[in-house]
């Protein structure tokens, strides 16, 4: 089935804020033929992101970051969450512009090497959001200290560590967050390759 096999009956924003979230009223095709009764969704808009795995091939480290994170807060977990680096795509912007801007912002870094892993849903039940994954080359002796943009609200700290240590961290629970996380098995399946 594709997009047209869905009749949208009305949409409204029903929250604007930092996020948005818009109701929907639909119908759409069932797989044993007809169309299903009318559904009511609310879909949470948050604008779709670009993620980067600042990687330092010939030191073997990651660069990432760590900030606080308050859906992990809401959820009873650690609130300092370890994540690559992310932003939200503005107008006019290449994913591939907003992953070097995204990578200079929080690491202090200047990507080298960039290019795309994948693209992603991170909760296609409830939320628009897309997030297309990169991975940069970066000299990691320049990753150190405190970033973010303030007016945004931003407290980066950045962490690097030994690849072999951010596997761990996510063997054991400490990286928690979809997009780090797939990150990391993207690099175990793929860095033989990389050096």
């Amino acid at each position: 089935m594709t997009r047209e096999d869905v009749e949208i009956l009305d949409k409204q924003r029903v929250f604007s804020g930092y996020f948005g979230i818009d109701n929907y009223r639909l119908r759409h095709k069932l797989y044993g033929g007809g169309v299903s009764a009318e559904l009511e969704r609310e879909v949470f808009e948050r604008g779709h992101v670009v993620a980067v795995l600042p990687l330092d091939i010939e030191r073997e480290r990651v660069v990432l970051i760590e900030q606080f994170r308050p859906g992990a807060y809401a959820a009873g977990l650690d609130p300092w969450l370890l994540e690559c680096v992310a932003g939200i795509i503005e107008a006019g912007e290449s994913v591939e512009q907003v992953a070097r801007r995204e990578v200079k912002e929080e690491t202090g870094c200047d990507a080298g090497r960039t290019e795309r892993i994948t693209q992603f849903m991170s909760s296609p039940g409830a939320c628009s959001e897309t997030v297309t994954l990169f991975w940069t080359a970066v000299d990691s002796k320049f990753a150190q200290g405190i970033h973010g943009i303030a007016d945004e609200g931003e407290d980066i700290h950045v962490r690097v560590m030994p690849i072999a240590d951010a596997w761990a961290a996510v063997e054991d629970g400490r990286i928690v967050n979809a997009k780090t996380i797939i990150a990391l098995q993207w690099l175990a399946l793929n860095i033989v390759t990389l050096k």
